[in-house]
């Protein structure tokens, strides 16, 4: 392990290196964690231990038909997410490439994504109901706006010497946004989408706790009633556990598809 590296300004190490000391800061958290648990710090009944978790996790999984639960909260995540991407990403290009477009967008965008998502979803189910509209709606509210202004911001870094270049080689305006732009901004497009991916998650839990008879956030908030802090943990911890691998696999598909960065 070259050590020197971890503390040199923006050092480099190797990928063997980053899972140990990821594993590392994991096993130093759930010791830390126990401890505050065991030593009585904060009660038990507010803070269980960490196998108080897991053991609440394998019940809700083995009689609550929790799997359940997560399979319709993905589903619904990935819905909104992949709705917000389709909608997100032509759009942010438009805004930065035409002067019009973004001169009659961008300041509806910067309005509507500084709006509370909670203090909508009253107005949410009065428009789209108490089915799986309004809660695709509250998913897709808390992604869409942030993700095209992410969109926009990417093309616009795009050197001005490609575009062109392109007009030069005599590509029209849809084959330069397809083959120039879109591939240039890929990199950090594929970046943006990772981290809007997370934000959607953090939105379920709102999206389930109204009207809803199902998902991790349901589930969750059922368990809060009846004070059951392991169970609401575990839900909270579920949601941690998904996020972190999809966050991984994208990190290495990265590094696969843009392996000239």
């Amino acid at each position: 392990m070259n050590t020197q590296a971890l503390f040199r300004y923006r050092g480099r190490t190797s990928p063997r290196t980053d899972a140990i000391l990821a594993v590392v800061a994991m096993i130093g958290f759930l010791l830390i964690w126990t401890l505050i648990s065991v030593t009585g710090l904060v009660s038990t009944r507010f803070l269980p231990t960490p196998w108080e978790v897991v053991n609440a996790l394998y019940g809700m999984l083995a009689d609550r038909g929790f799997s359940e639960d997560i399979l319709i909260s993905v589903g619904r995540v990935w819905g909104a997410f992949l709705l917000s991407v389709v909608m997100a990403v032509p759009i942010g290009i438009w805004m930065s490439s035409y002067r019009i477009v973004g001169t009659l967008v961008e300041p509806i965008v910067d309005f509507i994504r500084y709006l509370p998502i909670p203090a909508l979803v009253p107005l949410l189910i009065i428009w789209f109901g108490i089915g799986e509209g309004s809660k695709i709606a509250v998913l897709w509210m808390g992604t869409f706006f942030q993700l095209a202004l992410l969109v926009a911001d990417d093309a616009k870094r795009v050197p001005r010497e490609f575009i062109e270049t392109g007009y030069t080689l005599g590509a029209k305006p849809r084959q330069i946004t397809n083959h120039i732009v879109l591939r240039a901004m890929m990199p950090s497009l594929v970046d943006n989408l990772r981290i809007t991916l997370g934000w959607c998650w953090t939105w379920i839990i709102v999206a389930e706790i109204v009207a809803s008879d199902s998902g991790i956030g349901h589930a969750i908030w059922s368990m809060r009633r009846f004070l059951k802090t392991p169970e609401v943990m575990a839900g909270i911890l579920t949601i941690g556990i998904i996020g972190l691998l999809t966050d991984q696999l994208i990190r290495v598909l990265h590094r696969r598809w843009f392996r000239y960065l």
